[in-house]
């Protein structure tokens, strides 16, 4: 029979050493099947043996069996005591089959099916009992054996934690850059506004149009653009266009990277929209003369009333 694990036994010996009032060590030695500690020998008496009736044979002795919860006698119920003391029936089983061979006692077949009755030797002395037989091979029942196979994949066993971005929140980081060019902005406007004459000319005469007739420097770009396309497609078309280019950047290059060498595309595309309109609006600001005619402002001179304005 498979040997039971330690901690079994100890719970099974404490249990019966308490239950029988005995030492934990006696116990422990029977279910283990190993002699007790040595005790001191104990004096025998010699007798003058008596001499039998010649007449009458002596009838066979039996001997009583135990009565008690924790005897190894035929009237245990091992079922009872492994309720009452939690401990497995094949270890109770074990320890009163270890009793009664070691007390030379018999124990009735209804208490233990591997058990038979020890008859008792001559002389009142207690024959020893046979060893019994040998067990089924495996654990016991109620006793499992597993085995638990852990699989450990690649990597680090313990988390590592995520280094932090390079971000900052928007306030007040942001809003507060923000705001102070905001300010540096509006006093820059006002100390321009104090030293820049702006006058108010006179009433419109529809009679009299100024040649060549000029929108405000900031839409010369698209009047610049009347001169080679039609109406529709250069105050409509191209314009719409180059809104919604600029509105679906960001939705086109998604690179995170904040390297003006990483963001190549970016800067190509606002490269295009910024020279494309600084060209048209220097080309209709000063190469542009009487009838929106192409001249040079060199020799021709700068036909541009707001900038004739601020250099006078």
């Amino acid at each position: 029979m498979a040997q039971l694990p330690e901690h079994l036994l100890k719970r099974a010996a404490e249990a019966r050493a308490k239950a029988e009032g005995r030492s934990l060590e006696d116990v422990m030695a029977e279910m283990k099947s190993e002699p007790e500690p040595a005790r001191a020998p104990t004096p025998v008496t010699p007798s003058t043996p008596a001499p039998a009736p010649a007449s009458t044979p002596a009838a066979p002795s039996t001997p009583a069996p135990a009565s008690t919860p924790g005897g190894s006698g035929s009237e245990r119920d091992l079922d009872a005591e492994a309720d009452k003391y939690g401990v497995p029936r094949e270890l109770l089983k074990r320890a009163m089959l270890a009793r009664a061979a070691k007390d030379g006692t018999a124990v009735s077949a209804a208490a233990s099916s591997a058990a038979a009755p020890v008859p008792a030797a001559a002389g009142g002395a207690p024959a020893a009992a046979p060893p019994p037989p040998p067990g089924p091979s495996g654990p016991p029942p109620g006793v499992r054996t597993q085995r638990l196979l852990t699989v450990v994949k690649a990597g680090a066993i313990q988390g590592t934690t995520k280094e932090p971005a390079d971000k900052v929140n928007v306030w007040p980081h942001l809003l507060a850059i923000e705001f102070v060019a905001l300010l540096a902005m509006s006093a820059f406007l006002f100390l321009l506004s104090a030293f820049v004459d702006a006058p108010l000319l006179e009433f419109a005469n529809f009679n009299k149009q100024p040649n060549p007739s000029k929108a405000p420097w900031y839409f010369l770009g698209l009047q610049e653009l009347l001169a080679y396309f039609d109406p529709q497609v250069a105050g409509v078309i191209i314009p719409g266009f180059g809104l919604a280019a600029l509105a679906f950047i960001p939705y086109i290059d998604r690179n995170p990277s904040v390297r003006p060498s990483n963001r190549k595309l970016a800067i190509s595309i606002f490269t295009v929209f910024f020279v494309g309109a600084a060209v048209l609006t220097i080309f209709g600001s000063f190469f542009r003369g009487p009838g929106f005619n192409f001249t040079f402002p060199w020799s021709d001179g700068i036909f541009f009333d707001d900038l004739l304005s601020i250099l006078e």
